[in-house]
């Protein structure tokens, strides 16, 4: 081998570390929403104790994350593509780190809604960059299989952040939870600083402004393939988060699971829903997207049925369990689907937008749905299953309105 070449090799294994380095932060960096909401769920009772608050409202605390997340991408994603990504990217994981630290010190829960309101805000912005990095970085079906595996890190998170946040719990407060979280945002962003580069040259940011943006927002609105999409997505994902904020009081007061049987029950249905996206994934390419969404709809609403026959009956946690594992089955299907057919409907000059707008719809529905468990009680397992069956009924209602020329 010539000088020349083993100094070609040199320079390619030397780009490929540095982009190997460059996928895993991305990696971490997208888990920063999951490990945000997730992570504090088994300590939903004692914040509500130790505060002497009713459980809708600290409920409301999961609303705010979830309602900062959806500003979050909304404000950033257009940042990000006007000043760059390196930049806001750095702004948003240091002030993650500060917001969750701010958490850890809150003296009341109206104090805790309005800093996890700005966690989750800065994690959002977080999110909507990473996805715009791989674009800088990525062409044709390598953008695809790179957000696969950002896809499946993010699944993976809901898993771990309950289990941690339990174990955690052993031995510390929930005070010492958002703690944790700090330090795991010092950790991202001192490796943001060894190991993110800027993607996005200045000869090729955008200069359309705020007006350009807006109008883009406006057109998407009145898509009707993509609102038909984004709608379905949008309640599907607000029937996981009435699990996610109802689930911590009807498993572990009212039948009676310890925040350690908890956080595996809540592991194991996050991992039928990662498990189920994946095997979508393997399917989309001899299977039309929405007929896995058609599929998913019906085994969600067979799951949520399950569910509210159970808590009637009154029967034990391991049927409420059961049901809402079936759930979770169908909801592997109809989130990658739906966020599918409704990125694929549009041009891809607009579809960084599109994917912050359908980012914002699910997360805003979600935060509204997050406290309905709440406010229609919490007493038993009923009200959760109702509201579950309600909304994915709806998402179903929605698409076969909506979505069926795509269907066709």
């Amino acid at each position: 081998m010539s000088v020349a070449e083993a100094t070609s090799a040199v320079v390619v294994h030397e780009r490929r570390s540095r982009r190997g380095l460059l996928l895993v932060i991305l990696g971490a960096l997208s888990a920063i929403g999951p490990l945000s909401i997730d992570m504090y769920l088994p300590a939903l009772p004692a914040i509500t104790s130790e505060m002497l608050s009713a459980p809708a409202q600290v409920q409301l605390t999961l609303t705010a994350c979830l309602i900062g997340v959806s500003v979050g991408q909304v404000i950033a994603g257009p940042v990000s593509d006007v000043r760059g990504r390196r930049v806001p990217l750095m702004v948003g994981v240091a002030g993650f780190m500060a917001a969750s630290l701010l958490c850890a010190f809150a003296p009341s829960v109206p104090m805790l809604i309005a800093f996890r309101l700005l966690q989750g805000m800065l994690g959002g912005a977080a999110l909507v960059i990473v996805r715009a990095v791989v674009r800088d970085l990525y062409d044709g079906a390598a953008i695809a299989r790179i957000f696969a595996t950002l896809m499946l890190v993010s699944g993976l998170a809901p898993i771990l952040a309950p289990i941690a946040g339990a174990q955690l719990l052993a031995f510390t407060s929930w005070r010492g939870v958002f703690v944790v979280l700090s330090l795991i945002g010092l950790v991202l962003l001192l490796a943001m600083l060894a190991g993110v580069r800027e993607t996005l040259p200045a000869a090729e940011r955008e200069s359309g402004g705020l007006k350009h943006t807006v109008r883009t927002f406006w057109r998407l609105l009145r898509d009707r393939p993509f609102m038909g999409s984004a709608l379905t997505a949008g309640l599907a994902f607000g029937a996981m988060f009435s699990y996610i904020s109802g689930s911590p009081f009807v498993l572990q007061e009212v039948y009676g699971a310890t925040p350690q049987q908890y956080s595996l029950i809540f592991g194991l249905n996050a991992l039928a829903l990662t498990v189920m996206a994946q095997l979508g994934g393997r399917l989309s390419g001899r299977v039309a997207p929405a007929r896995l969404v058609l599929v998913g709809l019906a085994i969600g609403l067979t799951g949520a049925t399950l569910l509210l026959s159970a808590a009637l009956a009154g029967l034990g946690l391991w049927y409420i369990v059961g049901g809402l594992f079936v759930i979770m089955l169908g909801q592997g299907l109809v989130l990658p689907g739906t966020g599918a057919l409704a990125l694929a409907s549009q041009p891809a000059q607009v579809a960084g937008s599109a994917s912050a707008l359908l980012g914002v719809l699910q997360f805003a529905l979600g935060a509204v749905a997050a406290p309905l468990v709440g406010l229609v009680g919490s007493a038993s397992a009923v009200p959760m299953a109702c509201v579950m069956l309600g909304l994915i009924l709806g998402s179903a209602l929605i698409f076969a309105a909506l979505g069926r020329p795509q269907v066709r």
